[in-house]
């Protein structure tokens, strides 16, 4: 069931660039809020100041307008509840905290040994949780009177705030992707609340955050499923009502080598940043989807049915129609696989949606160059190459050869053909070509249909004359197109550097 009206979060770490699994989160909270009519909110997760990353900000924002899923309200957009920056909201936090402190929900712990400790365990193979059934003999509040705890604190003596957790219940807790979920709260151990710096920890500030900014569904990676009953027991010790849970499934490597992360981009053979990262240590650039030639519109419908399917055969939806489809019940609950080669045809069914960009790109390429041709002629080659390319850029590789004679062929095809008889082929094919008064493709390939014997090493060589390579379209089409004074000549061209060759 869902409330009145839907609120939504994507809160990322500002700690380096957004890889799939980081988009993908904010793509499905975009849809989600987007189908209900909600609202989709952005916000800065900056606790961690270690891991800051300068310009991680602006790459978020970025990244999020390339994808057309910008948010309604946050970090960049403003909004009723700013700050937006848990940086900027400790003060928010240290009250809450302090009602929890009241209320005995969460106690002072000054204890310097806690590594020893876990080395002790460690030593007599155990592990070390401090819970329920260690905290009694460690050096907290609740081992003191308040006498002594005043004291502790009037020393300035460092230590954190952990939240108390109760033993003995079944704590029973639903997600929204993976149903019920119950967890024995003798298996929680207390974790750190307030940090020894006066800074909250995640756990507090998103569920003080969530509450405060009336979040309703909290939509976030897998990672976070195990953290979910502390933040049920959190909302739980403040009397406030969760909202609904939806973790997300993760985004697996092929190698089985567990989640794709920003950790590992160097060792995948395969990009997983939406636009492209300048490493700020290095300078080193990192190319995205974006740089290397992705459409937006291809990415988002790609990341989109990675680990979501509608039910239906079709796989090609636009934004608003991948808004009408969504639904939390048809997300993946197990890991899905990336894979590069679906991504691709993804973005070889959008290429037609983009002639213009081709075109675009095919105007600049020959200005380069000094080339200059009729707009019918442009939009004739990309209309016959268009079903051999991916990307925008790669429409050069499959259509110089209609605007440049090759200067240099194949070389291993050509040095099989320097001899006399591939002359005196070539010397007769011209002959047929310059008889041909109607130089269509149609009647072309009729010409030649009729010498079956030497066919296929006929349309080699004329393939190594025209295009310098053995690849690209029907050759008929490609004489067709160069016309049969352009044919001719490079047809004379190839055999002249047969005759230099032998």
């Amino acid at each position: 069931m869902l409330q009145n009206f839907v609120r939504v979060r994507f809160a990322p770490s500002p700690t380096g660039p957004l890889h799939l699994g980081g988009i993908r989160t904010a793509l499905y909270n975009y849809l989600f809020a987007k189908k209900h009519g909600g609202t989709f909110i952005l916000r800065i997760e900056d606790t961690d100041r270690k891991r800051f990353v300068s310009n991680s900000e602006s790459y978020i924002l970025e990244t999020l307008k390339w994808c057309h899923i910008e948010p309604d309200e946050g970090v960049g957009y403003g909004g009723p509840y700013y700050p937006y920056y848990q940086s900027e909201r400790l003060n928010i936090y240290r009250y809450y905290i302090n009602q929890l402190l009241e209320k005995g929900y969460a106690y002072y712990a000054f204890d310097t040994d806690i590594d020893q400790k876990r080395k002790e365990y460690n030593d007599r193979g155990l592990t070390f949780s401090y819970n329920y059934r260690i905290r009694m003999d460690m050096d907290n509040s609740l081992t003191m009177t308040k006498k002594q705890l005043h004291a502790k604190l009037q020393s300035c003596s460092s230590y954190v705030i952990r939240f108390k957790t109760q033993p003995g219940e079944k704590l029973n807790m639903y997600d929204l992707i993976r149903g019920n979920i119950i967890v024995d709260t003798d298996h929680l151990d207390d974790k750190i609340l307030l940090k020894s710096d006066g800074v909250a920890t995640y756990h507090l500030a998103n569920t003080i955050d969530d509450h405060l900014m009336k979040i309703t569904h909290v939509l976030r990676g897998e990672e976070w499923l195990s953290s979910m009953s502390l933040h049920i027991l959190l909302y739980r010790s403040f009397g406030w009502i969760p909202p609904h849970f939806a973790h997300l499934p993760l985004i697996l490597r092929k190698d089985g080598k567990g989640k794709i992360s920003k950790r590992n981009a160097d060792s995948l053979d395969y990009p997983i940043f939406p636009i492209q990262w300048k490493v700020p240590e290095t300078q080193i650039i990192i190319p995205g989807y974006r740089e290397l030639g992705y459409f937006p519109e291809s990415f988002v419908n790609m990341l989109a049915l990675l680990g979501w399917n509608p039910g239906i055969k079709r796989e090609i939806f636009s934004l608003q129609e991948l808004i009408n489809f969504f639904s939390l019940e048809k997300i993946n609950k197990s890991g899905v696989f990336f894979d590069l080669k679906k991504a691709n045809w993804f973005n070889k069914k959008y290429l037609n949606k983009n002639k213009k960009e081709i075109f675009s790109f095919l105007c600049e390429k020959l200005k380069k160059v000094s080339i200059f041709c009729k707009k019918d002629y442009l939009w004739k080659i990309i209309h016959i190459t268009i079903d051999r390319i991916y990307f925008v850029h790669e429409i050069w590789e499959h259509s110089f050869y209609f605007f440049i004679s090759p200067n240099s062929y194949e070389s291993n095809f050509f040095n099989k053909i320097c001899h006399q008889k591939s002359i005196d082929q070539l010397e007769n094919a011209k002959i047929l070509l310059s008889h041909t008064s109607q130089f269509t493709s149609l009647n072309l390939r009729n010409l030649f249909q009729e010498d079956r014997k030497n066919r296929h090493k006929i349309m080699q060589l004329f393939r190594l004359a025209l295009v310098g390579v053995l690849k690209g379209i029907d050759i008929f089409m490609i004489l067709e197109m160069l016309g049969k004074e352009e044919s001719i000549q490079r047809v004379e061209k190839l055999i002249n550097k047969i005759k230099e060759k032998i």
